[in-house]
């Protein structure tokens, strides 16, 4: 009489592992809805019980943060943080049907595509006198302020070191348009009216402060600038999603020319962010340059 051996019963393919609760439709619609708050930039945790809630769910419940992280991820979202004081701050990588493109904003606000450089350099320095030093960016508690003037009055002050930068290397100082980076933006920034207004004294949106306030304005419809008040053109403070954006723009070509001028105002007098070491080239190349071309 032959011994019979007993087979080990193997688990089915895409069962859950031992021990592994599973997911559940409630899970998934929970992680959903975490990610549709994620999605609400201006939606403050601390305001909705229901969003503290699941953010609480997310830092104390592993699987619940994969199956989040999940969803997200098949939306083609990216999550840059999970945290009481940013949310669940995501951004849409460029193929999401979420993705705000810069590009579509700059061809909305104007059609001119000189004027889309300039929409470009204002968010280039919207950024750099927001977060004027490298502890800044580093700091999460860190708040930054910004108002419509000072930007403009910042980007000038660039345009007349870029200016003396092309004069002493013989370069050409007319405007051209069609260059991509800083050398085309400064030519026409500079020859732009400030502040041109019409007869009832409402800005001009193609003057320097209409664009700095428009650019200003998507920011802040965006959830990464809050209004404070209307002195100085307008001003405006820093969200925890901004200072996230920022980190990533920090490292660009375009900022790195911007910030290695160190011409940002702050209170010591030092240069801002990381100016580039000393030989590194700064040529720009098209589409490395500004947010938008």
């Amino acid at each position: 009489m032959t011994e019979q051996t007993t087979e080990p019963v193997r688990e089915q393919a895409g069962a859950p592992a031992p021990h592994t609760p599973a997911v559940t439709p409630a899970d998934a619609a929970d992680a959903a809805r975490l990610v549709s708050f994620g999605l609400q930039p201006r939606l403050q945790p601390a305001r909705d019980a229901e969003y503290g809630e699941l953010l609480r769910r997310y830092r104390e419940d592993p699987p619940f943060a994969r199956l989040a992280d999940a969803v997200a991820t098949g939306l083609g979202l990216i999550v840059l943080e999970v945290s009481d004081r940013a949310g669940m701050a995501v951004t849409a990588d460029e193929d999401s049907v979420f993705a705000v493109r810069m590009g579509d904003y700059a061809r909305r606000a104007a059609t001119d595509s000189a004027d889309r450089f300039l929409h470009g350099l204002a968010h280039l320095a919207l950024a750099a006198m927001a977060f004027p030093r490298p502890e800044d960016l580093a700091d999460d508690g860190y708040i930054g302020r910004v108002t419509v003037n000072g930007v403009d009055a910042f980007v000038r002050q660039a345009c007349r070191k870029l200016g003396e930068r092309a004069e002493e290397q013989g370069d050409n100082t007319d405007p051209v348009s069609d260059a991509p980076g800083l050398e085309a933006a400064w030519r026409v920034w500079a020859r732009r009216s400030s502040t041109g207004a019409t007869k009832d004294a409402r800005r001009l949106a193609g003057s320097t402060t209409g664009i700095v306030g428009k650019a200003a304005a998507f920011l802040t419809e965006s959830g990464f600038l809050q209004r404070t008040g209307d002195e100085a053109g307008g001003t405006y403070r820093t969200t925890a999603r901004y200072q996230l954006q920022v980190r990533d723009l920090a490292g660009g070509a375009a900022m790195s020319e911007l910030l290695g001028l160190g011409i940002v105002p702050v209170s010591d007098g030092t240069a801002t962010l990381l100016p580039p070491d000393e030989g590194d080239d700064l040529d720009l190349v098209a589409d490395a340059g500004l947010p938008f071309s």
